[in-house]
């Protein structure tokens, strides 16, 4: 082996060979060169593939993605702030252009354990973790699991996930419309804890059951030792076809005036075809008037978003919804009759390529009270447009 690298040594520096008995330096032919060298990146290939490579076995499980959404946003109410709107939580930044999301995300999965590890910039976080301290403001996901059973995809996962509340999630692309619903703002983006999760063996059933910390929370607030709880159960018997069922149940409140807080999310995805495909959600939930009280107070949300997909680059999306919330639970207006508005939008979207995304779309609310405003007086009416360019790996 050690004079066979210093075959290796000298025919890459004088395209030599020394003889280690004699001393004797013996040249090589052109020919006798190029062998040797294939010898030798085979001899590397045939490492690298080897199974019993302990490096070659983790990073074949590792895999890193990342995604990248710029934007910009005008609201004709013109908000000297630059902020939109107090109940949005995406795109919110008036007349400016922003990041809205970004993330890096490495994920190990090798069938038996997996994590996943997500760090995140943009308005989205700043918006959605502004009751986070320092640092957690910027984690998208950091959640580890291990498998329970040798024959089933039966797990158990700990940590900061996205929520498994609705059909929307922080990656635009993967949403039908560029900016969220008024549903998927003002419910849970992520959640903190513990969950268990099955899938059958034919995937088309999904169940979990899930201990959170509360209500969109990685610290729990205050004085609050209440543990909240969710399911989720998702039907998905072919492409064209999913249902899904989540439910939240805690408290996000101290515990002094602890106040139940009860929701449920339903929603059906169908893909007609190639070219059509309809989403239909519903939201509903309930919160105790007060400590121990058996009045509550209610709030839903209904929402419709057709997808027309005229050629393989480009979208239409097409969303009416409604939000009522006449007490204020979970959108404080301070009107008589509080958040109880309707949304309409349309968008477009053209895939510049596999990796880029570029979206435009318009979107207005019109709601019962004057809670917003336009040219500095207070209106029933808000509009604005928005654009976007996303980027993803």
């Amino acid at each position: 082996m050690k004079n066979s690298m210093k075959c290796v040594v000298a025919l890459l520096i004088t395209g030599s060979v020394i003889n280690g008995s004699t001393a004797q330096t013996t040249s090589l032919t052109t020919a006798e060169r190029q062998e040797i060298i294939n010898q030798v990146k085979q001899a590397v290939l045939d490492s690298l593939h080897n199974d019993n490579n302990p490096q070659k076995e983790t990073f074949k499980h590792l895999t890193v993605s990342g995604y990248l959404e710029t934007y910009y946003s005008y609201d004709f109410a013109n908000p000297s702030n630059h902020v939109r709107q107090p109940f949005v939580y995406s795109f919110n930044r008036h007349n400016e252009v922003n990041l809205n999301f970004g993330v890096i995300k490495t994920s190990y999965d090798n069938k038996k354990i997996r994590a996943n590890l997500g760090l995140m910039a943009g308005t989205y976080s700043n918006d959605n973790l502004a009751a986070e301290p320092g640092v957690i403001k910027n984690v998208f996901e950091a959640n580890a699991g291990f498998k329970l059973s040798k024959t089933k995809q039966l797990w158990l996962d700990a940590g900061i996930f996205s929520s498994h509340i609705g059909f929307e999630s922080a990656i635009g692309k993967d949403c039908w419309n560029l900016t969220r619903s008024l549903m998927a703002d003002n419910s849970p983006y992520y959640e903190t804890g513990v969950k268990i999760s099955y899938t059958s063996d034919n995937e088309k059933w999904f169940v979990s059951g899930l201990i959170l910390n509360g209500w969109q929370r990685v610290y729990r607030p205050d004085g609050n030792n209440t543990p909240a709880f969710g399911h989720q159960l998702t039907w998905k018997p072919n492409e064209k076809l999913t249902l899904n069922s989540s439910s939240f149940i805690g408290s996000d409140a101290p515990d002094s005036i602890r106040v139940m807080r009860y929701f449920h999310n339903l929603y059906g995805m169908f893909q007609f075809n190639d070219y059509i495909g309809l989403t239909l959600g519903f939201d509903i939930g309930i919160q105790q008037n007060s400590k121990g009280s058996n009045q509550y107070n209610p709030w839903y949300s209904p929402v419709a978003i057709l997808r027309i997909s005229p050629s393989e680059k480009t979208a239409i999306g097409i969303r009416g919804e409604y939000y009522s919330d006449a007490k204020g639970t979970i959108i404080a207006t301070g009107t008589p009759n509080g958040f109880q508005t309707w949304g309409y939008s349309i968008n477009f979207d053209y895939n510049i390529n596999k990796y880029f995304i570029w979206r435009i779309e318009g979107r207005g609310f019109t709601s019962k009270d004057q809670i917003f405003m336009l040219n500095n007086a207070p209106s029933n009416h808000n509009f604005f447009v928005t654009t976007s360019l996303a980027v993803s790996f």
